[in-house]
């Protein structure tokens, strides 16, 4: 029994087309920090970490000090995990209106 249901715009809001697949470009959708399990946690800000360079000022500063500096940007709800389902990406970004309290602290 066909319903009709498939490619509804009242079933889903998205066009469809017809091969079922989505026209409207995929919106990046916030994961909450605290959802993940500590070992995916913390491969997302080690993947950010590596991914976003060394440029941290006069001095250098070691991979788990910056590690454990996105964490209490991701506690203060200074930064928030986004996932992007177009290209299945996760990155992490500043949260509008929120400013770090230092250098050291930036992402």
């Amino acid at each position: 029994m066909d319903l009709g249901v498939r490619g509804s715009a009242e079933h889903s809001g998205d066009d469809v087309d017809e091969a079922g697949d989505s026209t409207e470009p995929a919106v990046p959708v916030e994961v909450p920090y605290g959802e993940l399990s500590p070992e995916a946690l913390r491969g997302v800000i080690e993947a950010f970490v590596l991914r976003e360079g060394t440029d941290y000022g006069e001095r250098e500063v070691a991979h788990e000090q910056k590690v454990a500096q996105v964490l209490r940007q991701l506690e203060r709800r200074e930064v928030r995990i986004m996932f992007d389902p177009g290209d299945s990406s996760v990155t992490i970004v500043p949260v509008a209106g929120k400013a770090g309290s230092g250098r050291d602290e930036r992402i």
